[in-house]
């Protein structure tokens, strides 16, 4: 039978050996990692271009059922009418759960992403949260301050392709109508419950 110490041995050099594999899996060293730190985020890598799918590569696509958001690691599809999504100058793209992780992450591209910078981002989608239709998020009204909660049931910004539309939820539910233009950090941490996430 094997000693105790020779079992405690083994399973720490398989422990380092996948922990090796995690950092460098992407093919760049691991900066900043923080063993003592618990809080670290694994993101998936942006879903690649399909040619297939018969869609212009900039379009905006159908979330899929496994995408996860790189911000939250929350599932997009399971909120359709809160879904956003990015699509990179190469065709790939990041879904998020809502408008308030997709500005975030367009503020810290690299943070969430570090294959992408700002300037690789050829569009940005957010989707009516009345019609369910894609809407460029430059082009979006968004409400902030409202009594309605996002996919992670707190404040959040939802999303409009008209401003009559939205001036019409800000009455019924309270609230301010903003561009992104709007869309400071410091708006963005006041609604943010990613805060403590490291990636």
């Amino acid at each position: 039978m094997p000693r105790p110490s020779r079992l405690l041995s083994s399973g720490g050099l398989t422990i380092a050996f996948t922990t090796s594999l995690l950092l460098f899996a992407d093919g760049q060293p691991a900066r900043d990692f923080d063993l003592s730190n618990n809080t670290l985020c694994i993101v998936a890598p942006a879903t690649p271009y399909d040619p297939a799918s018969g869609l212009p590569m900039y379009a905006p696509r159908p979330v899929p059922a496994d995408a996860r958001c790189p911000v939250c690691g929350m599932y997009p599809a399971r909120h359709p009418r809160w879904a956003a999504q990015i699509i990179f100058k190469d065709g790939a793209a990041h879904y998020f759960d809502s408008p308030v992780n997709l500005f975030d992450f367009l503020h810290k591209v690299d943070r969430y992403d570090r294959r992408y910078t700002l300037d690789n981002v050829a569009a940005s989608y957010v989707r009516d949260l009345e019609s369910g239709q894609w809407v460029e998020a430059g082009q979006a009204h968004f409400v902030h301050g409202s009594a309605v909660t996002g996919p992670m049931r707190t404040a959040d910004l939802p999303a409009f392709a008209s401003r009559t539309a939205a001036d019409a939820f800000a009455r019924q539910h309270r609230g301010t109508v903003l561009t992104a233009a709007d869309m400071t950090p410091r708006l963005l941490a006041s609604l943010s419950r990613n805060g403590r996430h490291r990636h």
